[in-house]
């Protein structure tokens, strides 16, 4: 029977994550804003999900890049909106800025809950992390350096120096 679970599964890398979350966020925003006219419920009940499985989905190495990301992908998103069509997020003669806090406010209660709920599982994970170790070995390329070889090593070296003296 194998421990890993969902919190070990996490391999691709943050740059990669960081792009697919902004593609997902903008469709979110424009699905929406074809279905009602402007951002609402769709975008809320895409968006939650969406942090999590981001969170889920990246590598350990690149925790931080998906831990600030859903405020960004959201402040992203109402730019160009405030930018193109500020009607869908505020009213149609703000100015881009305001636009972009109204949405914002708007969407508050999303973009915490989208935030905390990322966040808590890249602390699941980082904590899992720390005190589990790996079930199977790290395979690498030839020639690279894996977690205990160096350890490996210094002992190999020691015994060396106890038989020459």
């Amino acid at each position: 029977m194998s421990s890993r679970v969902i919190w070990d599964e996490g391999r691709v890398a943050g740059r990669e994550l960081v792009a697919l979350g902004a593609a997902c966020t903008l469709s979110l925003v424009a699905l929406d804003i074809a279905l009602t006219g402007e951002v609402g419920w769709f975008l809320d009940l895409g968006f939650v999900p969406l942090c999590i499985a981001l969170a889920l989905a990246v590598r350990p190495g690149d925790f931080f890049e998906i831990g600030i990301l859903p405020p960004l992908l959201l402040v992203g998103a109402f730019t160009i909106l405030a930018v193109s069509r500020p009607e869908a997020i505020a009213q149609p003669d703000d100015a881009a800025v305001q636009a972009v806090v109204s949405g914002l406010a708007l969407h508050s209660l999303t973009l915490v809950l989208g935030y905390l709920l990322s966040l808590g599982v890249l602390a699941i994970r980082d904590r899992r992390q720390r005190t589990v170790p790996p079930t199977a070995p790290l395979r690498g390329r030839p020639g690279e350096r894996r977690s205990g070889e160096a350890g490996d090593i210094a002992r190999t070296l020691a015994d060396d120096d106890r038989r020459a003296l």
